[in-house]
């Protein structure tokens, strides 16, 4: 596979790979199709080939695809920010856009996790991953992707990001993976034609040749325990008008930049130091660069993206832009053309519902952040980073927002157990099944017989396989939290497993993959301090932040 250049200090040769050609993917300028006021618009869910088409992590190399993508969820975003803003199209038109929209389906074979029970108040969080494909399966996109010779290729997934709005709607975090993150991809059967693909460990973005966005779903689902509810892909088309409708998005460079080298590296990206208003083929550029920003790999230019579709969002939820009747109706058209969508949001009407949930999330809410990675062996890819990823992909199991304002709340003062132990009923489950390690058998068992020895002699088990995460305690009413609470404590498990199910009539213990061997329950990373925000090295953007810059790399300075 070939080297990743996460971090631009150094040079890396990186051999050729057919699964990442040299053109980079498109980039998801606008914000996701599921953002508030979603109207499809016309080029939402495409970008160019990156800058230079040099790999989405490493710094020099062949041209990678991977910024494309992620304008193109952020495309998506717009949209629906747009349709809400555009609720006056008329039946028969939302028809029209509702046959434009191209479906997909989950793959449902790959195993998977259970939805989460909704909170005390009947409140569920919501999961979208976007995805930005760089397929040259039209005109349209190898003229905007480049590659010609990679016109038959099936298309990779170079941008990937998980859109999670909160239960209550109050805030909103996105978490980016790049592209050359090296983990396992379950196995898979494409939906459209039955073909199988057996598991396998790969580049992430690789994961969408395996049976389509469903098949990436489930990898995501994998490694980060999160159920996912919805996928949105969009490919090259599209950005340029979606650009130009918007009529300028404003971002920012600390240096004079120009995008460009002796040895054609670079997106043409060309402007002074200051403030600029990009659209058109310039936002494309912006959101392409890799050469000229911070230390000239995709990173920085994953950074340059969360400031263009923040921006983009203040915009948009400021009502500031796109106004004509005219422009809406464009937007509309490009951005059905050029999005995939699961089932569960195959229709602009759902889309539109869907939008104006998200329009709730006040901008001074919304983080976006990179997952935690480091560079395996030989710095040729990278993974996740130890007990930050996981910290990160955590917090968002658990609905806490990424900003850290959530531990601000008040903490409910904890109820003592009314129960005794030895008649208190607990089922116990084996939650640890997963489409790649598979279960640990007798887990259950296991766990009960622990319970028994610690004076819980009325518990249980449940024959039934789950797949969970983390290992949880749930409770059905208020007047078994304190019951719950005490049998955590007895098992070592942290007050956070604790939750309160309405799918429950009794104390139900879920073991899960974090608690797959012994009778102790392993000390967590973080466990001294409870996390209740982002790692420094998320690197969070706050959607609010209108000072942010991009640093120019002193080689493309002029």
């Amino acid at each position: 596979m070939r080297q990743s250049s996460v971090r631009g200090d150094r040079t890396r040769r990186r051999r050729p790979d057919a699964q990442d050609p040299a053109g980079d993917g498109p980039y998801e300028s606008g914000l996701p199709p599921d953002a508030p006021g979603w109207t499809p618009p016309p080029g939402s869910g495409s970008v160019p080939p990156d800058d230079d088409g040099g790999s989405s992590h490493r710094k020099g190399g062949r041209p990678r695809r991977r910024k494309g993508r992620k304008v193109l969820r952020w495309t998506a975003i717009s949209l629906a920010l747009l349709l809400v803003a555009g609720a006056g199209a008329g039946y028969l038109y939302y028809e029209h856009l509702n046959s434009k929209l191209r479906k997909d389906r989950r793959d449902l074979s790959a195993g998977g996790l259970k939805k989460p029970d909704p909170n005390a108040f009947g409140q569920s969080p919501l999961n979208i991953l976007l995805l930005g494909s760089d397929g040259r399966d039209n005109k349209e996109n190898i003229k905007l992707g480049g590659a010609r010779q990679d016109a038959d290729r099936k298309p990779l997934a170079d941008v990937q990001m998980l859109l999670h709005v909160s239960a209550d709607r109050s805030n909103m975090s996105v978490i980016s993976i790049p592209r050359d993150t090296r983990v396992p991809i379950p196995r898979c059967t494409d939906p459209r034609g039955g073909k199988v693909y057996p598991q396998t460990t790969a580049a992430i973005n690789q994961s969408l040749q395996h049976g389509g966005p469903g098949c990436t779903l489930a990898t995501w689902q994998e490694l980060t325990g999160i159920y996912i509810d919805h996928f949105m892909m969009v490919d090259f088309s599209g950005v340029v008008e979606m650009a130009d409708a918007i009529g300028g998005v404003p971002v920012c460079v600390d240096k004079n930049i120009y995008s460009h080298d002796s040895k054609g590296h670079g997106s043409g990206l060309r402007l002074t130091a200051g403030t600029h208003s990009v659209k058109g083929v310039q936002a494309l550029q912006w959101l392409r660069t890799r050469y000229g920003f911070e230390d000239n790999t995709d990173i920085g230019r994953a950074k340059a993206q969360h400031m263009y579709m923040n921006s983009m969002v203040r915009q948009l939820k400021a009502g500031t832009k796109l106004t004509n009747p005219g422009q809406l109706r464009d937007l509309a058209e490009a951005a059905t053309a050029a999005l995939t969508v699961d089932d569960g949001l195959g229709s602009v009407k759902k889309l539109y519902d869907l939008g104006g949930d998200l329009q709730r999330v006040p901008t001074k809410r919304i983080t976006m952040v990179t997952m935690p990675w480091q560079y395996g062996p030989g710095e040729s890819y990278v993974v996740p980073k130890p007990g930050e990823a996981e910290q990160t992909f955590a917090l968002l199991r658990n609905d806490t927002a990424l900003d850290g304002k959530d531990a601000k709340k008040k903490p409910t003062p904890a109820p003592k157990a009314s129960t005794p132990k030895s008649e208190l009923k607990v089922i116990v489950q084996n939650g640890t099944n997963s489409s790649v390690s598979g279960p640990v058998a007798g887990r259950a068992s296991v766990i009960q017989q622990q319970l028994t020895g610690l004076g819980y002699t009325a518990a249980d088990t449940d024959s039934a396989l789950s797949t969970q995460a983390d290992t949880t305690v749930s409770y059905p009413d208020k007047a078994g939290r304190g019951d719950a609470l005490a049998l955590a404590k007895a098992l070592g498990l942290p007050d956070s497993a604790v939750k309160e199910s309405r799918s429950v009539s009794e104390v139900r213990l879920v073991v899960g993959n974090d608690w797959r061997t012994g009778t102790e329950y392993p000390k967590q990373q973080g466990d001294d301090k409870a996390a209740d925000k982002a790692p420094e090295s998320a690197d969070a953007l706050n959607g609010e932040d209108k000072k942010a810059c991009m640093k120019v790399n002193p080689q493309y300075t002029f």
